[in-house]
C-alpha cells in the first residue's frame, strides 16, 4: 500500500472540510480554527469522522476514529476535569494525552472552557490523520 504525503493528506482534509461545512477551498488552511474560522458547530463533528474515516479508509486497512478520540468528550461532565468554567489540571494533562494531534499550548495560558473549540484547527486534523496512518 501506497504511504501519503503530508501534502496529499492536506489536500485530502480540506476536501472533507469543504464537503462537510460547505466552505471554500482557500478558507481552509492549516491554522484555520473548525468552530471560529470554518463555523462548524458541534453536529458537524460527527460528518466530519464520518467522512475522514470514509476518506483515508482502503480495503487492506480501514481508518476507524475511536469516541473521543479526534474531538473530547464528556469533558463538562467530570467536575475533576472542569470545574468553575476551566479546564483543571488533571483535564488538560487527560487532553493532551488522548489527544497528541493538538497543539495546547495557548490554551494552556487560559483554560476557559469556551475557548477549547480554538484548539481545534486544520492543522490538528491534518496531524491527527497523519499519525493515525502512521500507525
Amino acid at each position: 500500500m501506497e504511504v501519503m504525503t503530508r501534502d496529499e493528506i492536506i489536500e485530502n482534509v480540506q476536501d472533507v472540510l469543504e464537503e462537510a461545512l460547505g466552505v471554500d477551498h482557500d478558507e481552509v488552511t492549516l491554522d484555520a480554527t473548525l468552530m471560529g474560522d470554518l463555523e462548524a458547530e458541534s453536529i458537524d463533528f460527527l460528518d466530519i469522522v464520518f467522512r475522514l474515516e470514509k476518506k483515508f479508509s482502503t480495503p487492506e486497512k480501514p481508518f476507524k476514529i475511536e469516541q473521543g478520540e479526534l474531538f473530547p468528550e464528556n469533558l463538562m461532565s467530570d467536575e475533576s476535569l472542569v470545574q468553575d468554567g476551566k479546564v483543571t489540571d488533571k483535564g488538560i494533562q487527560m487532553l493532551k494525552e488522548r489527544m497528541p494531534h493538538v497543539d495546547f499550548s495557548l490554551f494552556d495560558q487560559d483554560r476557559s472552557i469556551d475557548k477549547i473549540s480554538e484548539v481545534f484547527t486544520v492543522k490538528s486534523l491534518v496531524d491527527f490523520v497523519e499519525r493515525k496512518l502512521d500507525s
